[in-house]
């Protein structure tokens, strides 16, 4: 049975089509990362399901994918080729389905696909396969250097760096148009400067800094504590970021965080209160709410409904999904009556919840993320300040 409990009244709002689907072409890893919320954490459905997307799976969750978007008269659906370690399925698996999933589409709805990998796997050709089909590239990794990457290793042990630093300049040097960027969870034993400027020299054109996933019962690293350390440690890279003039990379984060102060509209997991529009199809075909849900307790992201017997449109009124998109009135009281809460939209919501109390609650990051957020502010108000007529530079 599912603990978390979303009032009628919370979700009256009507519901934003899904426009992300995250497809698990594979649900198992070749590495045995010590921190993985998804394969050590709290939830293990992925022992029951099939390693592998079987292509009975992948034709419906095209065929479901495309019947949404023209429900809907989409004009763009995000498809991620997910794992585990999606590569593991082979790189002509995954072209031939974004392929699939372009034909099935309206003709006005481009389809942007992306994989995420660890980057082991990458070969020339294998990358060549997947540029030559219009798929993006995005690596995860812990840092630019073999020490920040001590606790990805394979399952006997052996350290992942080594073939994930080739992968990822190989992507760089042979198929940068491919490349999406590297996605990086914050580990505070790493200094933030050197974390940002080894990850700089892998080229990526975007970067994602991702708090790790932990909640009120289950604290993430280093919390809780009086003080703000994953805050300090994102405004000591932010200035870093900042003084360049932001030419260096892209930061998805410091980027929505700007938008959302300027009063622009922002869609992100971490800030925010747009409505959340992302979809998983497991292995076996179920329709989930994200894997960050699973960080929180067993069954947290299932929804009880599969791509063979329901579309995304009744997903969309599924509970779960509903409390995603309904923006402040999902959110706590206490977040609901703080000045920087259409900036901070409660933080991500696995990150909000407490066993008894469910997701009705603020971030187990909401000191950091005020210490963000108010820095961000300060910076942009003194560039203003600063600039002929006021603009932000």
């Amino acid at each position: 049975m599912s603990r978390q409990v979303v009032p009628e009244a919370r979700v009256a709002r009507a519901a934003a089509p899904f426009r992300q689907f995250i497809v698990k072409v594979h649900g198992h890893c070749n590495l045995a990362c010590r921190y993985c919320y998804l394969y050590e954490g709290p939830d293990h459905t992925w022992r029951t399901r099939p390693a592998a997307a079987g292509p009975e799976v992948l034709d419906q969750a095209v065929a479901r994918i495309a019947e949404h978007a023209a429900r809907h008269a989409l004009t763009r659906v995000s498809l991620v080729l997910h794992g585990g370690e999606p590569l593991l399925a082979g790189a002509s698996r995954l072209a031939d389905c974004a392929e699939r999933l372009r034909d099935r589409v309206p003709e006005n709805c481009a389809v942007h696909a992306t994989v995420q990998t660890n980057a082991t796997l990458l070969t020339g050709e294998r990358i060549a396969t997947l540029a030559r089909h219009g798929i993006t590239v995005g690596i995860s990794l812990d840092g630019g250097l073999a020490r920040h990457n001590t606790l990805r290793t394979d399952r006997a042990g052996r350290p992942s760096w080594p073939a994930a630093a080739r992968g990822a300049r190989l992507l760089a040097d042979q198929h940068p148009q491919a490349y999406a960027g590297i996605l990086t969870v914050i580990h505070l034993a790493h200094d933030p400067i050197e974390t940002y400027e080894s990850l700089l020299e892998l080229r990526p054109p975007a970067l994602d800094l991702l708090l790790p996933h932990g909640n009120w019962s289950t604290p993430p690293p280093g919390l809780p504590t009086r003080g703000t350390p994953y805050g300090d440690w994102l405004c000591t890279v932010f200035d870093r970021w900042w003084t360049a003039g932001r030419r260096e990379t892209r930061i998805r984060l410091f980027e929505e965080c700007l938008a959302l102060l300027l009063g622009l509209p922002a869609a992100t997991e971490a800030l925010g209160t747009e409505p959340f529009t992302a979809a998983v199809i497991e292995t076996d075909g179920s329709i989930e709410q994200v894997d960050a849900l699973k960080s929180a307790y067993e069954g947290a992201a299932r929804t009880g409904l599969d791509v063979f017997r329901h579309s995304f449109d009744q997903a969309l009124r599924h509970p779960g999904v509903a409390a995603r998109q309904a923006g402040l009135a999902a959110l706590a009281a206490q977040c609901q009556a703080c000045p920087l809460v259409t900036v901070c939209g409660g933080g991500h919501y696995a990150h909000r919840y407490r066993a008894g109390h469910g997701f009705t609650n603020p971030s187990v990051y909401c000191a950091d993320l005020q210490r963000l957020i108010r820095h961000v502010a300060a910076r942009l108000a003194a560039s203003a300040a600063r600039t002929p007529g006021g603009a932000a530079r």
